[in-house]
């Protein structure tokens, strides 16, 4: 469009040929102002792209058999189907479902296609622990979703894709067996320390082991690991070839995975599946791995043992230790982009910002610094670097929560980090980015509400919570899990017994919890005396909305906060929150130092930045919220 009111604006000119020399001298002048002004324009022109990030899939293929076992699972009775499933006690104590997640990931892929979206990115956790019956079953849903809808997906490495460089053998002793016991399924008998009487035979198989890069990859190579024909560019932190020299001949050569490693020591290299490709004009998508495995200790000589290296949850703070050729690379990248009209946008698996609203220091002071996966808050030096490298909009996740952080340097950039949800998590979703222009993006979170056959499993965790009351279990969960009635219900119930079942026994001081949790609303309410009846009206608040709920309720609807930010707005109420205001109003008067750090922490949890649906403009900095 904008070429053609180029030609037209030239054409209207009315040049007339006969005009003496000096007139059209100007016009010729005139010509080329406007020729100039269209390329300008030209320059300025982007055709609209969306990409969808889906980070934390965790996917675990509960329909799979095992090649290498005479072992279908456990059948379903009430649809025919042999499912190979953990127990819902292995879920509720976990930061992740484990098995629902699979009808989630289906349909939020179902919903990605229905909107057209042909970009899709895997910041990482596509996998839950790299185990090859899942990568494989994996890669396999991702071939038909290209093949049947032309998508590209586009994976990075998230700490459970290869939990370690290399392989090694695993294993879980909680998948679900029948009668509802416990099934053992390892790849190698030494893994099972004790046996006990009644426990079901083992399952051996090779399929669960952990894979390292190598074989990830090579199973996921389609998915932006290695270069493709379609791909417009692609290259890693290590080859050595210019965008005008690319070919994918060249680029094949390069990502040979032996040449993409760095130095842990005298010793040993580690691979780096970073990579930059341009899957479509003017859109640079930059993966980062940011998976770093510090040694446990000194290695005298080049190890393959994945035993000798620390997992890589802790993210970029390692990647200062251990991985700065990124930022290098990074520079060079951003400034590439930047003189050749590409816009940028990196993901990787690992915050760069602070993701607690900035009440990490208040938060390390209530729980302590061990607790709350507070080792995992990216120290600001992060976010400093790779702003000032040229990252402005960065995806991440890892922590299963939706959130957004800014961060300005001292030399005046900004970066955004977006937080995707988990669809393993509260509250499931994923992100939608359009791009409108080099400077003008907008960020849509997507909740994945219902999810065709979520329930379709409950019958058989039925039979599970029969055995553990049978025997006496000590801790069983709450059957009321199973009155869900869509995904995203079943993910709220997930999270309560989380709290009960985890959280509060491991990340709380007890003689805080014993003191709060068990008291009512009105309780905490007056828990510094003064002046609340003045505050009462003043909020148009009465004492009797106090008295339904208790201090554990504030404690689960802080991790909905924490998990979902604005997304759980709608869950806990306006009314709600309002009378959270009041309370912390309150604590935050108290003379007990832990009630006025819960209040300060609880209310920096619901005033964070626009997490839901917000734009982004970077020409001036900002970002604001689309009201729903």
């Amino acid at each position: 469009m904008e070429k053609e009111l180029c030609v037209s604006e030239r054409n209207g000119q009315g040049i007339n040929r006969f005009r003496v020399k000096r007139q059209y001298r100007f016009l010729y002048i005139g010509l080329l102002f406007l020729m100039f002004s269209c390329d300008d324009k030209k320059v300025e022109e982007f055709e609209e792209v969306k990409i969808a990030f889906i980070a934390d899939a965790h996917f675990q293929d509960i329909y799979a058999h095992f090649e290498d076992a005479d072992y279908k699972g456990i059948e379903n009775p009430q649809t025919g189907d042999f499912v190979n499933i953990r127990t819902m006690n292995a879920q509720l104590q976990s930061t992740r479902i484990f098995n629902e997640n699979y009808f989630a990931f289906i349909e939020a892929l179902d919903d990605i296609v229905a909107r057209g979206i042909k970009l899709v990115a895997l910041p990482g956790d596509f996998s839950d622990d790299g185990q090859p019956v899942h990568v494989k079953g994996l890669r396999k849903i991702l071939d038909n979703y290209s093949k049947d809808h032309g998508i590209l997906f586009f994976a990075t490495t998230g700490n459970h894709d290869p939990v370690k460089p290399f392989a090694q053998d695993s294993g879980k002793t909680d998948f679900l067996g029948v009668g509802g016991k416990e099934q053992i399924i390892t790849s190698a008998i030494g893994n099972i320390k004790d046996t006990v009487a009644g426990q079901l035979i083992p399952i051996i198989t090779s399929e669960i082991k952990k894979w390292g890069y190598q074989d990830i990859l090579n199973e996921m190579s389609a998915f932006g690991f290695y270069p493709q024909k379609e791909y417009l560019y692609w290259e890693t932190p290590f080859s050595d070839y210019s965008y005008e020299e690319y070919t994918f001949d060249t680029a094949l050569e390069a990502s040979m995975l032996g040449k993409r490693t760095y130095e842990i020591d005298e010793f040993n290299k580690h691979p780096d599946a970073s990579y930059l490709v341009e899957p479509t004009e003017g859109v640079w998508l930059l993966a980062l791995d940011a998976n770093v495995y510090v040694p446990k200790k000194e290695l005298s000589g080049i190890s393959e043992n994945a035993n000798d290296y620390e997992g890589a949850s802790i993210g970029y703070n390692n990647v200062l230790l251990q991985k700065r050729h990124l930022i290098d690379w990074v520079k060079n990248v951003a400034k590439q982009a930047e003189q050749m009209n590409k816009v940028l946008i990196a993901f990787s698996h690992y915050p760069m910002v602070d993701f607690n609203d900035d009440a990490s220091e208040e938060m390390k002071q209530f729980f302590g610094e061990d607790n709350m996966q507070l080792h995992r808050v990216p120290k600001e030096e992060v976010a400093e670097l790779f702003v000032d490298s040229g990252i402005e909009i960065h995806f991440g996740g890892h922590m299963h929560i939706n959130d957004t952080g800014v961060r300005t340097s001292a030399k005046g950039n900004t970066l955004f980090n977006i937080q995707t949800p988990s669809l393993a998590a509260y509250a499931p979703g994923y992100k939608i980015l359009t791009i409108h222009s080099k400077t003008n993006f907008e960020v849509e979170t997507v909740v994945i509400e219902k999810a065709k056959s979520f329930n379709s499993l409950f019958f058989l965790y039925e039979q599970e919570h029969d055995y553990l009351k049978r025997t006496q279990a000590p801790e069983i969960w709450n059957k009321d899990i199973l009155t869900s009635e869509n995904y995203r219900d079943f993910t709220q119930w997930h999270l309560k017994e989380l709290v009960r079942l985890r959280f509060l026994p491991d990340d709380w001081s007890q003689e805080f919890v014993a003191g709060f949790i068990y008291k009512t609303g009105e309780e905490l309410l007056i828990a510094q005396p003064e002046d609340f009846d003045n505050k009462l009206k003043s909020a148009n608040l009465s004492i009797n909305d106090f008295k339904t709920w208790t201090g554990f309720d504030m404690v689960y609807d802080f991790y909905r906060l924490r998990s979902a930010d604005e997304l759980a707005f709608t869950d806990i109420g306006d009314a709600r929150l309002k009378q959270y205001e009041l309370v912390c109003k309150q604590l935050k008067e108290s003379e007990n130092d832990a009630y006025r750090l819960w209040a300060n922490i609880f209310e920096k949890s619901r005033k964070g930045k626009p997490s839901n649906h917000f734009i982004i403009d970077l020409k001036q900095g900002t970002i604001e919220s689309i009201a729903p």
